[in-house]
């Protein structure tokens, strides 16, 4: 596989329509989950997700055979998730919103509710944007919240309490279906 993936990147930076449709198919599934996961919608996901593949060949010569070139591709389409999200804002993406008496437990998950992945996708995308992109970021992508603050041009705090917020909503939303569903 190692091989072949090689092949086709060298492939890419040929321009060879070959290899862009392999990398393309070896890649699109995740890439589209994450699309899915940081915008609102299917539509605005779609379109993400086919800028960022444009970039993707278009910068795919930068590439140094160095470290996971499915991360490589994921910083990509994250930095381009982030840049649509903040052209879709007038103001700032993110307000400055720590509060100094929030207390931030690192590593608190919510709680293990047997839940639809499909509903919590629609959970997660409903959260506001900046709770659901930091959300991503340090649930999905494994970002401390240090990478996340200056990614996004926010404090470290900033991060903590969007993250936090994000997760409260999300087990406010679970904890009423559970309950609903008992009643």
């Amino acid at each position: 596989m190692k091989d072949d993936l090689e092949k086709y990147i060298r492939q890419c930076m040929q321009n060879d329509r070959a290899g862009q449709l392999k990398i393309y198919q070896l890649f699109s599934p995740v890439l589209y989950g994450i699309c899915l996961k940081y915008m609102k919608n299917e539509d605005d996901a779609k379109d993400v997700f086919q800028e960022a593949f444009v970039i993707v060949f278009q910068k795919i010569s930068q590439y140094k055979f160095e470290g996971s070139f499915e991360g490589w591709l994921k910083r990509i389409f994250i930095n381009k998730l982030i840049e649509t999200l903040n052209k879709k804002k007038k103001e700032s993406f993110f307000l400055d919103v720590f509060d100094p008496d929030t207390d931030f437990t690192e590593e608190e998950e919510l709680d293990n509710i047997p839940i639809e992945q499909e509903k919590l996708l629609e959970y997660i995308r409903d959260l506001p944007d900046q709770y659901r992109t930091v959300f991503n970021l340090y649930v999905f992508e494994k970002m401390k919240h240090k990478d996340i603050a200056e990614l996004l041009k926010i404090s470290e705090g900033t991060s903590k309490s969007n993250l936090n917020r994000a997760k409260r909503i999300l087990q406010k939303r679970i904890l009423s279906i559970k309950n609903f569903k008992i009643a």
